[in-house]
């Protein structure tokens, strides 16, 4: 084989270069005379007027800096495991002696073959390209200098119009690129320009720089790039679209084919040798396009962690600061994910709601209690953007709207918890007792301004229900007429309050409506929100904003460079301890002959069943002290149009789904799985200020308030 194109002597290089750097000042000189000679017509549009023509030309700006080049961001899991890449543009950044020489020699071949030899500016391509230009067929002529100082004006474009005189077909532009070549040429060597230019360049395919371009068409790095391989990559250059040979084959053959005829004119090749290539295919092995969210094994968590960062005032103070840092990319970023709780997760939906040709959504968020870590996000559906196909949706549907999620689910009866909050701050009991009939109406409720409100109709969503109950055996039956007399006890404002204390926020980002039905989940909200609230309840009243990120590394290579850690942003005593306390307790009972009776994960837990009216959606949340996790079921069209009654999910039919139905076995599934290596851990005892804890049997004390007829929400 022939030498690599880059093997002259350094000693030859190097008088070579101060050869030509003596004659820059001339070479300058000549080059603004002969620009203004060759398109007076022009000139004045960027102020080359009067005799010296050359100084005007030395006085144009000169000062661009190669700025830091886009990269990709990795995110990794909690153990700091790759889980995805994502980049604006993607960019595996490699020094000059880490590509195969066979790239710099075939690029020389074909674009500029004197590279080594001149200043920057080849005085025979400028002035051919001249006498075309003035001519009126504005030609490029441009040298390797020249397209690196486009492609860095392109690159540091923040608007579209900055973007559009970058790409200017214009003497003045092509003027200000030239006198921008000088200036890089007097700054960086040749081996600087050629690897920031190799490093730079689109090659087709989304692949930005050598290395991914590699990767991308030929499934190896830069080092290993073969002549023939060679020679369809710097081709790309000059055309990315046309010559791409993922999709136009037969015209990126050809053009490597000119590369490599060129390679044996400049004696980088003997003409055999380029033959043989010749004879060659194109040989792809084409590795898939990543840089995105969508090529991760784990879609709807990354794109939750991109859309965290970019609110986070971690990249940035401002909006635009952190657009910016994202776009510009080359860090390290790792997640709060927990790969057991995710797989867990994931396993359950897809279990019990299978994705295949279903409008029907599973979508579970698991966090962890006192500092919040959201360790998994799962949903059946799966990560794509064909409306056509309903197995698909690129909407994060466990989290909210502004975190790339949906308006959120009513929640039905998971709210019955808040009640019980702010029946326990208030001073009531467990033995808090109410006659409770199958239906009533229920009157005399205020709003938070203090507004009146009208009459609720309400009933039970099971016959068995009827009668006199407790805050234990309500909690156990999720007795609707007991909840809601519940609430009218305490206020229906003070109820509103302990869930916002809680962590409860709307999806879609407006305030709580404080309705009579709130106690029943009338509230949209999302899986994550409802888990991040149920955990402030496993860690003793201490909330905590639900965070996916623990550490952002300003270096890819070594995460432990420029270490930023991501902080806890908590309230403890969000909720009294001794609340949260009984609240854990009265939920403990729904395992126990309740509606989630068959659904204990062989440790403490504390949960709690949800379905709203006429089964529009499902829900489970619960929690062990280390651990919570929330699940909703509905249908993507909107469970209202859609309800869960009468569906076939799976290879099983449903004439209703209820909360124990099918949320209640994801979240024991899920939960199973993720407590499986974390200690065994008990809640704290009930406080004895709530009474007797086994007092499941009310006492007969008179707190009836009456009943009546009607049917109004259900929630169990």
């Amino acid at each position: 084989m022939a030498g690599d194109g880059r093997d002259s002597g350094d000693g030859e290089r190097g008088e070579a270069r101060t050869t030509a750097l003596l004659r820059l000042t001339g070479i300058s000189a000549l080059a603004g005379a002969l620009c203004a000679a060759l398109v007076l017509p022009w000139v004045g549009a960027i102020g080359l007027v009067g005799r010296d023509v050359a100084s005007a030309f030395m006085a144009l700006p000169a000062d661009l800096e190669p700025p830091p080049l886009s990269e990709r961001i990795l995110l990794t899991d909690a153990d700091g495991r790759p889980i995805a890449e994502v980049a604006e543009r993607e960019r595996d950044l490699v020094a000059l002696d880490e590509i195969s020489p066979w790239v710099p020699t075939a690029l020389m071949a074909i674009e500029d073959e004197r590279f080594y030899e001149h200043n920057g500016l080849d005085l025979r391509g400028v002035l051919r390209a001249l006498v075309r230009t003035a001519q009126g067929d504005l030609q490029g002529g441009s040298t390797i200098t020249q397209q690196y100082v486009k492609n860095l004006l392109i690159e540091e474009a923040d608007t579209e119009e900055e973007l559009a005189r970058a790409n200017e077909r214009t003497v003045g532009r092509k003027l200000v690129e030239l006198r921008h070549t000088m200036g890089i040429e007097e700054r960086m060597t040749k081996d600087e320009i050629m690897e920031g230019y190799l490093n730079l360049s689109y090659f087709g395919s989304g692949a930005h720089g050598i290395e991914i371009a590699a990767r991308r068409y030929f499934s190896v790095p830069a080092d290993d790039l073969d002549p023939a391989q060679a020679a369809l990559l710097v081709g790309l250059v000059r055309g990315p679209s046309y010559y791409d040979p993922l999709a136009n084959p037969e015209a990126a053959l050809e053009r490597r084919n000119m590369v490599l005829d060129r390679m044996a004119e400049t004696g980088d090749l003997t003409v055999a040798e380029a033959e043989e290539y010749k004879a060659s295919g194109l040989d792809l092995e084409p590795t898939e396009r990543g840089g995105s969210c969508y090529s991760s094994d784990y879609p709807f968590f990354c794109d939750y962690v991109m859309q965290w960062l970019e609110d986070s005032d971690i990249l940035g103070e401002t909006e635009e600061q952190r657009t910016r840092a994202l776009e510009q990319g080359g860090f390290t970023v790792r997640t709060t994910l927990d790969r057991d709780a995710q797989t867990a997760a994931q396993d359950a939906v897809d279990r019990y709601v299978p994705h295949e040709d279903s409008t029907k959504f599973a979508a579970e968020a698991v966090v962890e209690p006192g500092n919040g870590k959201v360790r998994a996000l799962a949903q059946n559906l799966r990560y794509g953007f064909d409306e056509e196909d309903t197995g698909t949706t690129s909407i994060n549907l466990a989290v909210d709207r502004d975190d790339g999620g949906s308006h959120g689910y009513q929640a039905g009866s998971t709210f019955k918890a808040f009640t019980l909050a702010a029946a326990l701050d208030s001073g009531l009991d467990y033995d808090t007792s109410f006659n409770a009939p199958k239906s009533m109406t229920v009157s005399g409720m205020r709003n938070c301004e203090g507004g009146r409100m009208s009459g609720w109709e309400v009933r039970n969503a099971g016959e068995s229900n009827a009668g006199r109950h407790n805050m234990i055996s309500g909690t156990k039956g999720s007795v609707n007429t007991y909840f809601a007399q519940l609430q009218r006890r305490v206020g229906l404002c003070e109820t509103s309050q302990m869930a916002k204390s809680a962590g409860i926020a709307r999806a879609d980002g407006e305030p709580l409506g404080v309705w009579s039905s709130f106690t029943l989940g009338d509230q949209e909200v999302s899986p994550l929100t409802v888990a991040s609230a149920y955990a402030t309840f496993a860690a003793r009243g201490t909330r905590c904003e639900p965070r996916p990120v623990e550490v952002v590394s300003e270096n890819p290579v070594d995460p432990e460079a420029g270490r930023v850690v991501v902080g806890n942003t908590c309230e403890e005593g969000a909720v009294s301890r001794r609340v949260a306390d009984g609240v854990s307790h009265l939920l403990q009972q729904t395992f126990k002959g309740g509606t989630a009776n068959g659904l204990g994960i062989g440790r403490p837990a504390a949960g709690k069943t949800g379905t709203t009216d006429s089964a529009a959606y499902a829900w489970f949340a619960g929690y062990t002290p280390n651990l919570a996790a929330a699940v909703a079921v509905g249908d993507v069209r909107g469970g209202e149009e859609n309800p869960l009654q009468g569906v076939r999910i799976g290879d099983r039919y449903y004439g209703i789904v209820y909360g124990g139905t099918l949320p209640g076995p994801i979240w024991q599934a899920t939960m199973r799985g993720a407590t499986a290596d974390l200690p065994e851990e008990s809640f704290p005892p009930s406080p004895s200020a709530f009474g007797d804890p086994d007092a499941d049997r009310p006492e007969s004390r008179d707190d009836d308030d009456g009943g009546g007829d009607g049917g109004g929400t259900e929630g169990t």
